[in-house]
């Protein structure tokens, strides 16, 4: 396993990055417990949830309950010090069940937020502490550009919340900050107030990245590469549909498709014509989908590490294995080639 540097910081996190966010509605607590077993295994240390992990569904029941797992983990293991854990605070409005459904990331929401995930994960400090979403309006979960300017009147301004996180590093409950679902000009500002304030900096950014959404190439990989906010890649199988496991219309019973039909990012019109020309790349290599999908992105120069998810061990397994596949020039090139017919089709 290749291990790369968290920002400026000095933390090393593997390549690869362990998601949990199908923990506790699609994995069992022992499911979760094998999952971060074998990842350990095989080099990962690095584990990333979310106080509002699992999302399919998101209800009061099953909302922290991956945060739980993961704290039943540490607590039957003691090898907190073994492992990089990273989670995340909403942003504002999509859940309205979170603090009264005034979830803005101000000092009130982020302190309230920290304490209950510390709680959960049963830790006393957090590796890494990520915004989950802008408490501004931004184009996001497939969204294309800003149209308008339609903040709310009680938008928290970044430079509260980077204060806030700056007496938690001090406090010692988080060693470092990040930054999700975020856009080029809110990447600029964090830097901005960081450095204007002399607070903590954002080491990383967790935005979508795959084979059909190379949207992060445009704008925010020169940040990354420049600034060392680098690219926590998440969906690098867009929802399972560069497994080919879709093609045909296919939604496989108690697949993401099947479960969370809700989510309508990958249901674009180009999108099949993508998936079936990288699946055929694929093939005609003698390669597994899934696993050269990983291994593109695992590989980008941008990428810190690269996020995968399994809702079975033989799917972790794969996952897990492209980290020793090292893609032929031959592969790339195909692979670019239906790039450009295929630009970005699942933003």
């Amino acid at each position: 396993m290749e291990y790369r540097k968290l920002g400026r910081t000095d933390i090393s996190v593997s390549a690869i990055c362990l998601g949990t966010m199908t923990w506790g509605s699609q994995n069992t607590e022992a499911e979760a417990h094998e999952q971060i077993d074998y990842a350990l295994d095989q080099g990962v240390n690095f584990l990333d949830t979310a106080e509002m992990y699992p999302v399919t569904p998101n209800t009061a029941e099953t909302r922290g309950r991956t945060e739980q797992y993961l704290g039943t983990w540490i607590a039957s293991r003691g090898q907190r010090d073994k492992i990089v854990l990273a989670s995340k605070v909403s942003g504002p409005s999509r859940y309205e069940a979170l603090r009264g459904g005034n979830n803005h990331l101000d000092r009130r929401n982020i302190e309230l937020a920290l304490d209950e995930s510390l709680k959960k994960l049963r830790t006393d400090y957090l590796d890494l502490y990520q915004l989950h979403w802008p408490d501004r309006t931004v184009p996001m979960f497939g969204g294309r550009g800003l149209r308008r300017l339609n903040d709310a009147a009680d938008t928290t301004p970044i430079e509260e919340t980077v204060a806030v996180l700056d007496d938690l590093v001090k406090a010692g409950k988080i060693r470092s900050f990040g930054l999700s679902n975020e856009t080029p000009w809110g990447v600029s500002e964090f830097l901005r107030v960081s450095r204007e304030k002399a607070q903590p900096r954002p080491v990383s950014i967790q935005n979508a990245y795959n084979l059909l959404n190379r949207q992060f190439e445009i704008g925010l990989s020169e940040f990354a590469l420049r600034e060392h906010v680098g690219l926590l890649a998440y969906s690098p199988l867009a929802s399972g549909y560069l497994s080919g496991k879709y093609l045909g219309g296919v939604i496989p019973k108690g697949s993401r498709m099947d479960v969370a039909s809700q989510f309508t990012r990958y249901e674009t019109p180009n999108r099949d014509g993508a998936v079936a020309r990288y699946v055929g790349i694929a093939h005609a290599f003698g390669l597994d989908p899934s696993a050269m999908a990983i291994a593109w992105v695992t590989a980008q120069p941008f990428v810190t590490s690269n996020i995968i998810g399994a809702t079975s061990m033989d799917q972790l397994k794969i996952a897990l294995g492209s980290k020793d596949l090292q893609l032929s020039k031959d592969v790339l090139d195909a692979i670019e080639a239906a790039y450009r017919a295929f630009p970005d089709p699942c933003p």
